[in-house]
């Protein structure tokens, strides 16, 4: 059984093997993001925090890209799919955070939730947490798919703590 908290985040299994637990912390932090990017308007997620260029849409489309960049890309083999695709990586390696000014809530919404389904139906699919990835770094080695899981869990919670900062500074709203 599944505890939810009051911000309809699914609480990461107390006693659990190996893969249900990472998945269950990676679960979590993904409710995280969902929820302080709940509820806004393309103006709130354009909103910035002084120095920082840095939006709540920024993160939706960025973690999108990383959820596809990871679990699609590099553990699967598969091809870039739209936008990732036709972005040009090379003149602007911020794409998908520029970009996303331009992007309207709903988009930016359903482009993460089809990133996340898509990880998660990679992650159904694996035999194993030690599968290798099938894309290689220069020197011939390749993550597994626990290295991958758990630099997503570092990545969402990096982020979340920027998404924290955003929320509070748009309309007040604080918690974990």
């Amino acid at each position: 059984m599944t505890d939810i908290d009051a911000q309809g985040r699914p609480q990461p299994p107390l006693a659990a093997g190996e893969a249900d637990t990472l998945m269950g912390f990676l679960e979590f932090q993904r409710a995280t993001l969902a929820w302080k990017c709940e509820g806004l308007d393309a103006a709130d997620l354009r909103a910035t925090v002084a120095p920082s260029s840095m939006t709540l849409g920024g993160l939706l489309k960025h973690l999108s890209y990383v959820e596809d960049h990871w679990f699609s890309r590099w553990f699967a083999g598969a091809d870039p799919l739209p936008p990732w695709d036709t972005a040009d990586w090379s003149s602007d390696p911020d794409w998908e955070w520029r970009s996303s000014t331009d992007d309207p809530p709903g988009y930016l919404h359903g482009l993460w939730r089809d990133a996340v389904a898509r990880s998660r139906s990679v992650m159904t699919e694996a035999p194993d947490l030690g599968q290798l990835a099938v894309r290689t770094w220069p020197d011939g080695r390749a993550p597994s798919l626990r290295w991958i899981l758990c630099h997503m869990i570092e990545e969402y919670a990096r982020h979340n703590g920027h998404a924290d900062l955003l929320r509070e500074s748009i309309d007040g709203q604080t918690g974990e």
